[in-house]
């Protein structure tokens, strides 16, 4: 559909049109076998377009302005898939300073099996990821906001220094969602979501998305096929009804977030607060430039003294809990969940020390937030 209208376009795109009962949400197609005589779509679960899988991926990709759109069973099989297909032995591919756990620990357990070869920035400059390119270089992959301390790149920064030298750029896009940021738009060629976390945004489906040109998803899913990881009818249909909503939910997440850390930067006994939102914030003016909204995700650390276990099991509304981006505000402890894989000495040089707390600020009252908070620490 061609509306540029972000709330328009969370209802109605890639929406299935019920032509026998003239339902006004999109059906639910179970079936893992399909007819294939006389027809130029073969369908098939593990090959990513049964009508429930086209039908979300259509969504995700007109909110990403983007031409095509993939559907796969978890945020990681976004990532290994993605990567997979254009990095092959004697490859090399450079990573932003400072990813999420999960992505580093794929990179470094997968990668020397298969030859290929990669490095990482040694700090959050253009620069510094500059310096790691070498001939070889095939991918540059950047996520931004980052998890868990939300620094910053300039993206549209990073495509222009790929693009002059032939180099493919893929980032994470989980933390801003499409509604605050749309990095296709910005010049990167791939965007990725664990669509676990703000486009399901109910914390009851595990999903991930590939947004992109057209031949470089295509390329995507042809690995894709190979590995596995499709998801199933159920689930892109609940995550397709979940982003219909979504930009009203981020709208909320935006503006509790940015309250609650203006509150927590005002507290003795935090030492310091990661919201890129706030003017403080090392990466606020770019970000400024290339978001709409500066998410519902915030990090902050807890002065000498505070045990950050005994702060958890305090707080009566705020959830302790592994994932984020729901309607309901989570709290955890990167070094025992998102960042666990990577080793104390990692984790302390990304700056990531077992004070810090990464919370996920719901759509609560934020004033009932406050006070959790608050009576939480005494």
């Amino acid at each position: 559909m061609n509306s540029t209208s972000m709330h328009t376009q969370c209802v109605h795109s890639g929406q299935e049109a019920d032509l026998l009962h003239g339902e006004t949400v999109s059906a639910i197609y179970p079936g893992s076998s399909y007819a294939y005589l006389d027809r130029d779509l073969k369908a098939y679960p593990r090959y990513f377009n049964t009508p429930n899988q086209r039908a979300v991926a259509q969504k995700v990709a007109a909110l990403e302005a983007a031409e095509a759109g993939l559907i796969t069973s978890s945020g990681m099989a976004a990532i290994s898939n993605t990567l997979l297909a254009f990095l092959k032995q004697g490859d090399h591919l450079v990573m932003q300073y400072g990813l999420y756990g999960g992505t580093t620990h794929f990179i470094q357990e997968h990668f020397p099996r298969q030859g290929i070869h990669f490095s990482q920035a040694k700090d959050g400059s253009l620069a510094a990821l500059e310096a790691e390119i070498r001939p070889e270089t095939k991918v540059i992959y950047i996520e931004t906001p980052s998890n868990p301390l939300l620094a910053i790149t300039d993206v549209a920064a990073v495509a222009r220094l790929a693009k002059a030298q032939g180099i493919l750029t893929v980032i994470d896009n989980t933390f801003a969602s499409p509604i605050n940021q749309q990095p296709i738009s910005l010049g990167i060629d791939i965007s990725l979501h664990s669509a676990t976390k703000y486009l399901g945004g109910h914390s009851d489906l595990c999903a991930g998305v590939v947004t992109g040109r057209a031949e470089l998803v295509q390329q995507i899913a042809g690995v894709a096929k190979g590995y596995g990881g499709s998801l199933n009818a159920q689930s892109c249909y609940l995550l397709e009804r979940s982003i219909k909503t979504l930009a009203l939910r981020v709208k909320q997440h935006n503006q509790n977030a940015l309250a609650l850390a203006t509150y927590l930067e005002g507290r003795h006994d935090i030492i310091q607060v990661y919201y890129p939102g706030l003017p403080s914030h090392q990466g606020h003016e770019t970000a400024a430039t290339q978001m709409k909204g500066f998410g519902g995700m915030l990090s902050f650390e807890l002065a000498a003294g505070i045990d950050p276990i005994a702060f958890q099991k305090k707080l009566r509304l705020i959830q302790a809990s592994m994932s984020l981006g729901g309607v309901e505000s989570t709290l955890c402890s990167p070094h025992l969940t998102s960042h666990a894989y990577l080793s104390p000495e990692e984790r302390l040089k990304e700056g990531i020390s077992d004070g810090v707390l990464r919370l996920s600020v719901g759509i609560e009252a934020v004033g009932d937030l406050q006070a959790d908070i608050a009576q939480a620490l005494g």
